[in-house]
C-alpha cells in the first residue's frame, strides 16, 4: 500500500513537471501574443484619440456655423468626448479577449450601485441639461448665485461643472446641480442696466443746489441713456450726512465705466460748488484739570 502511494506521488510530480515544461515551451508564444495585443491596443488608442479629436473639431465647427450657443457647444462637446472614449475603451477591452456585450451587461447590472455612488455627478449632469434647456444664463453673462454669493462671468458650461471668472481674475468651478437649484441673478441678460449711487452731503449744504449739481453730472455723461428716467432724491437723513440718491440707466456692457466715472465727476462737481461731503469724525472733549487744594499747616 505504501508503494502504491509512492507511485501515485511520482506520477503526480511527473504530470506537474510535464505541465510546467509545456508552459515553458508555450511561454514565448504567449508573451509574443500578449505583446502584439498590447502594441495593437496602444496603436488603437492613439488612432482612436486622434479620430475623436477630429470628430469633436468637425462637430464644433458645424455647430458654430449653425450659430448654436457657446454653452450648448461646450456641453455637447463634453458629452461626445465621454461617449467616444467609452466606446474606445470597450474596443480595447475586446482586443484583450473581453466580450463587449458582457462588459455592457456587467455595467448594466451594476447600474444601481454605480448610480448611488455617482448620485452627485448624475445630479450635476441633470442640472447641466436643465441649464441648457431653460437658459437662465449663457457663456459670457455676469451672474450671482444665491447660495454662496459667488459672482463672475460665465466662461464654460460643462456636463458636470460651470466655470466662472471673478472680477479679480479667479476661476470658480460650481456644480451644475447646485446652480440649477439656487436663485441666479443675471446682470447681463437685459440690454440696459440701472445705475444707483448714494452720495452724502453736509447738513449745512443746500439740498436743492446739491440735487441740481448731481442731476447736471448725469446730464453731461454721454453714456447715460437720457431717454430713460434720471432721478436725484433724498435717500436718508443719516447721523452725519444727508444721503442723496442718484438713479439713471446705461447700456449693460458700459455699466462699470459709467458708475466709476459718475462717482469721480460727482466728487469734482460738489467740490466746485462748495458743497461739503462729510466723513465720520470723533470729537474728544478734554475737561480742565482741577487745581490741587492747598493745605496750610498751623505751627
Amino acid at each position: 500500500m505504501l508503494l502504491n502511494e509512492m507511485e501515485l506521488d511520482i506520477d503526480q510530480i511527473t504530470e506537474n513537471l510535464n505541465a510546467f515544461e509545456k508552459f515553458l515551451d508555450t511561454l514565448p508564444e504567449k508573451a509574443l501574443g500578449l505583446g502584439v495585443r498590447v502594441l495593437f491596443a496602444a496603436i488603437l488608442f492613439f488612432v482612436g484619440s486622434k479620430l475623436i479629436k477630429l470628430i469633436r473639431r468637425i462637430t464644433k465647427r458645424s455647430l458654430q456655423r449653425a450659430n448654436v450657443e457657446t454653452g450648448v457647444i461646450q456641453f455637447l462637446d463634453g458629452l461626445i468626448k465621454a461617449s467616444l472614449y467609452g466606446i474606445l475603451v470597450l474596443m480595447i477591452a475586446g482586443n484583450f479577449g473581453f466580450d463587449a456585450a458582457s462588459v455592457v451587461a456587467l455595467v448594466g447590472s451594476a447600474g444601481v450601485t454605480i448610480g448611488l455612488a455617482l448620485q452627485g455627478c448624475l445630479s450635476n449632469l441633470a442640472g447641466g441639461v436643465l441649464i441648457l434647456l431653460l437658459k437662465p444664463f449663457r457663456v459670457g453673462d455676469f451672474i450671482t448665485e444665491s447660495s454662496q454669493g459667488t459672482e463672475g462671468t460665465v466662461k464654460e458650461i460643462g456636463i458636470i461643472y460651470t466655470k466662472l471668472v471673478t472680477t479679480d481674475g479667479k476661476m470658480v468651478v460650481l456644480p451644475n446641480g447646485s446652480l440649477a437649484n439656487s436663485s441666479i441673478t443675471n446682470a447681463t441678460d437685459t440690454p440696459i442696466r440701472r445705475v444707483d449711487l448714494i452720495v452724502g452731503i453736509s447738513y449745512d449744504a443746500e439740498i436743492r443746489t446739491a440735487k441740481e449739481v448731481l442731476l447736471g453730472v448725469m446730464k453731461e455723461d454721454t453714456d447715460v441713456l437720457h431717454s430713460e428716467p434720471e432721478l436725484v432724491y433724498v435717500n436718508a437723513l443719516a447721523d452725519s450726512a444727508v444721503e442723496l440718491g442718484m438713479r439713471c440707466f446705461c447700456e449693460n456692457p458700459k455699466y462699470w465705466d459709467v458708475r466709476w466715472r459718475l462717482l469721480e465727476n460727482v466728487k469734482n462737481a460738489l467740490d466746485e460748488a462748495g458743497i461739503e461731503i462729510p466723513y465720520q469724525q470723533i470729537s474728544v472733549h478734554m475737561e480742565p484739570k482741577a487745581e490741587p487744594e492747598k493745605v496750610f499747616l498751623k505751627k
